[in-house]
């Protein structure tokens, strides 16, 4: 499903994480955290053409609503899994055997180098078409089940409505160093764990956990 690239060595670059670096596992000289920025640019870019298209009659406010909802951590690692790339990554044998490939934050962030790749590789026209194969359709769905809401916002309008305790979150893991943390959190009503999320911030973790609880309650 990835586009045939040129440069080959501009890939390479992409799906090398910092820790390759170390053991030479990957032929490029740098990591992949500068196209990473790059491709977070180029995401967003793409992802606002195509809902600004799609949706005429949508106000900003939704719209970035479900940009947010499109470009999620969650859904860029689904992304990265579609492409291989959790299977192409070089990264080190030390980040590896700590489940590195699994990492939701380091698949989200190969996701969003190698965009950036295609990008200096090809032009914005193969992101775009590449993005509409693997991560716009998304959107029917994230409309559907009321994804877009603000998903901590909405579980404290569902609970109130059933006269039951306001959610609380609590961090259960923190891990990763400073640059790209995780954090695990847990949502609960009273003294009943009702949902978990994962994210690259307690917020994106928080909101993670009350989607998982909202399934519960079925809101979604």
């Amino acid at each position: 499903m990835l586009p045939e690239f040129k440069d080959k060595e501009l890939l390479n670059t992409a799906l090398t994480h910092r820790s390759a670096l170390n053991e030479k596992s990957s032929s490029a000289s740098i990591s992949n955290e500068r196209l990473e920025f790059l491709g977070d640019a180029v995401l967003e870019l793409s992802t606002t053409k195509y809902l600004y298209t799609k949706f005429p009659e949508e106000p900003e406010g939704v719209l970035t609503a479900y940009r947010s909802s499109l470009v999620k951590t969650t859904t860029l690692a689904k992304i990265a899994v579609k492409l291989g790339l959790d299977k192409m990554l070089f990264m080190s044998k030390g980040e590896e055997s700590t489940g590195g490939r699994t990492n939701i934050g380091i698949l989200a962030d190969v996701t969003e180098a190698v965009l950036g790749a295609i990008y200096l590789d090809q032009g914005v026209e193969v992101v775009d078409k590449l993005l509409n194969e693997i991560l716009f359709p998304e959107i029917n769905e994230i409309i559907q089940k009321k994804l877009y809401k603000d998903s901590k916002s909405y579980l404290q309008e569902v609970v109130q409505s059933k006269n039951i305790d306001t959610p609380t979150y609590q961090v259960i893991s923190e891990v990763g160093p400073d640059h790209n943390k995780e954090f695990t959190v847990t949502a609960s009503v009273g003294d009943k764990i009702v949902g978990r999320g994962i994210g690259k911030s307690k917020q994106q973790a928080q909101q993670a956990a009350a989607r998982e609880a909202l399934k519960k309650f079925d809101a979604t």
